[in-house]
C-alpha cells in the first residue's frame, strides 16, 4: 500500500484523526530533542533545592549556586519548547542546550547528578542533527521521443507468437480462441 492507494480517514473517527495530526506535527519538528531538553532541565533545576529526609534527619542540597541552577534549568526547558515551536532555530537550541548541560557540571551538583547532564548532551545532539524532510516532488516526465530522421526509421513492434494468458485476453479474444462446443446431435 502506498500513500496514493491509502484510504482517507473520516472526519469523525473517534480520536484517530487527533493521533494522526499529532504524529504529523511531531514528525515536522525536532520533537525528541526538545522533549529531552525539557526533561534534562528538571533534575538540574530540582536537586539544588531538594530536601531529603533520612530517619528523621533533613538533608538539604541547597548550594550557593541555586540561582544558577534555576536559570540553567529554566533555559533548558525554554530551549526545548523553542525547538518544538520554531524548528528553524534548532541549531542554536542544540548548541545552547549542549553548553548549558556542560555548564551545569560545576554549577548544579554535577549536572543534576549526571541525569540532567547526560539528557542535555543527548538533547543537544538530537537538536543539531535533526533536519526537515524534503518535500516530495512530482515524478519528472520522460523526455519526449525524437522524431524519426532519414538515417533512422521507426519500426513497428514485432508481434509475439506466445499465446496470451487468460488474464491478458479480452473477452472477444477468449471467445475466438475457445474450443468449439460439441454439437448435441453429434454421436460418438
Amino acid at each position: 500500500m502506498s500513500s496514493a492507494t491509502a484510504q482517507t480517514w473520516p472526519e469523525n473517527d473517534g480520536g484517530i484523526n487527533l493521533r494522526l495530526r499529532f504524529r504529523n506535527w511531531r514528525r515536522s519538528r525536532p520533537f525528541w530533542g526538545g522533549l529531552l531538553a525539557m526533561i534534562a532541565g528538571v533534575p538540574i533545576l530540582y536537586f539544588p533545592y531538594a530536601e531529603l529526609n533520612l530517619a528523621g534527619m533533613t538533608v538539604s542540597m541547597a548550594t550557593t549556586a541555586g540561582a544558577g541552577s534555576l536559570i540553567i534549568g529554566i533555559l533548558m526547558m525554554c530551549l526545548g519548547l523553542t525547538a518544538w515551536f520554531q524548528p528553524l532555530v534548532r541549531i542554536f537550541c542544540g548548541v545552547a542546550t549542549t553548553l548549558l548541560a556542560l555548564i551545569s557540571i560545576p554549577v548544579s551538583n554535577l549536572g543534576g547528578f549526571g541525569f540532567g547532564l547526560i539528557l542535555g548532551l543527548m538533547a543537544g545532539g538530537l537538536l543539531m542533527a535533526w533536519a526537515p524532510l524534503k518535500p516530495v516532488t512530482a515524478v519528472e516526465e520522460a523526455p519526449a521521443a525524437e522524431p524519426a530522421t532519414a538515417d533512422f526509421t521507426a519500426e513497428a513492434p514485432v508481434e509475439t507468437t506466445q499465446p496470451l494468458l487468460p488474464a491478458q485476453q479480452t473477452p472477444a479474444d477468449a471467445a475466438d480462441n475457445a474450443a468449439p462446443a460439441a454439437d448435441p446431435g453429434e454421436q460418438r
